[in-house]
């Protein structure tokens, strides 16, 4: 056996960056604040390191609570099936924009 990892994005990072261009980033899009209880949509930005999963892009969610620079949010996947996840700011925008 090797020792290779079998992670999130091996073998598609090279089909993200395609896809994701990677954007210029300003001290505004990385310092945000949300209120708890405001309703966001998970954008991943192309810093690959804390990304989010690829199917909760462009899901709506609502801010639960702040962990550090980052936000707990609840998000549906089905009908009836919620989800937490732990999100960095970074990769968080208004569902209002």
């Amino acid at each position: 056996m090797t020792g290779r990892s079998h992670g999130l994005f091996v073998g598609r990072t090279r089909h993200l960056a395609r896809h994701h261009k990677p954007s210029k980033l300003s001290i505004s899009k990385i310092i945000k604040n949300f209120e708890i209880g405001e309703k966001v949509i998970i954008v991943p930005k192309s810093n690959f390191k804390n990304i989010p999963h690829p199917r909760y892009r462009g899901k709506t969610a609502v801010v639960i609570e702040k962990r550090g620079d980052s936000y707990v949010v609840e998000l549906y996947v089905s009908k009836s099936m919620k989800r937490k996840l732990i999100v960095p700011q970074l990769h968080l925008e208004r569902a209002g924009k």
